[in-house]
């Protein structure tokens, strides 16, 4: 009855639409339980101008939605640009830290991160390994394998040899039942490289990806809603906490869409992802900033 419960409350609380994602094909073999996690991203903190007058109370706003939700998520993960990027590297720790403090509200026992090019191109990654740790890692969770990567450390936006063979070998060591989900802050397929939504080296990454039979990828960088199938793997982006960015191409620039005081906070949101492996499918539920 918690499914439904949860859902009772969407439809209360107004949060708005869902989107229904057919992934994991075959995963009812692999046998785990339902679950759900929430995945945000793009908080972009230390970020100041007029694309968000509320730039210091978005993520706290965020954080108290998750918090009133009817049932907690098993976790969740922030999908990267956790802050706005500095060239100062004590002002970037101390981004980092004051993020760290102010996600630690969350009422959930378990909370990941994973870096973005605002957090990790200018230091390598230094600066949020001090924080948060390993800027790549995996775990497993009610049946699914989850594998994080870093497509950001490197200023190139590349994954890297090395990182690639870690890939490969992780995905080798895994069942052809046991559904793969993968986090990552940039796109690995290209977008729009002319924006910079694009992972140099990705398609290697996307064809490693493609030897297993379910495969579901999360990220975010493009702040909006997104999705693409490459061959049998489906990419689904996050919108973002802070301002959200124009669809691919759709203007000269990519430059953040201006703050609609009439409809405040329009185009922000985070999202639920309910698993079902069993089901061999995937209920994403976009969620705005706030629910009041």
């Amino acid at each position: 009855m918690a499914h439904l419960d949860r859902r009772q409350f969407l439809q209360l609380s107004a949060f708005g639409g869902a989107v229904f994602a057919s992934s994991l094909r075959g995963a009812r073999a692999a046998g785990g339980d339902d679950f759900y996690f929430v995945q945000l991203s793009d908080t972009h903190w230390g970020f100041e101008g007029p694309e968000n007058p509320d730039a210091r109370g978005t993520l706290p706003k965020a954080i108290a939605t998750v918090n009133a939700l009817a049932e907690p998520p098993d976790f969740v993960i922030f999908t990267g640009d956790l802050t706005h990027t500095t060239e100062d590297g004590r002002e970037r720790r101390r981004r980092l830290a004051e993020f760290r403090q102010i996600a630690a509200g969350l009422a959930v026992r378990d909370v990941r991160y994973i870096p973005g090019e605002h957090d990790a191109a200018l230091d390598q990654g230094k600066a949020f390994s001090e924080q948060f740790g390993a800027t790549r890692y995996t775990f497993d969770h009610k049946g699914v394998h989850f594998i994080v990567l870093d497509n950001v450390s490197d200023p190139a936006a590349r994954l890297g040899d090395e990182q690639l063979a870690w890939l490969a070998a992780d995905l080798q060591a895994q069942t052809a039942a046991t559904p793969i989900v993968v986090f990552t802050h940039r796109p690995l397929f290209d977008l729009y490289p002319q924006w910079d939504w694009a992972t140099r080296d990705g398609a290697r990454a996307v064809e490693l990806l493609q030897t297993r039979p379910n495969v579901t990828v999360f990220y975010g960088h493009i702040h909006q809603e997104h999705h693409r199938m490459t061959g049998t793997v489906a990419h689904h982006s996050a919108k973002s906490l802070m301002f959200p960015l124009p669809a691919p191409g759709s203007q000269p620039k990519r430059t953040p869409l201006p703050w609609d005081a009439a409809q405040p906070y329009r185009g922000l949101g985070f999202r639920e992802v309910e698993a079902q492996p069993r089901a061999a499918r995937y209920v994403l539920a976009e969620l705005p900033v706030t629910g009041g």
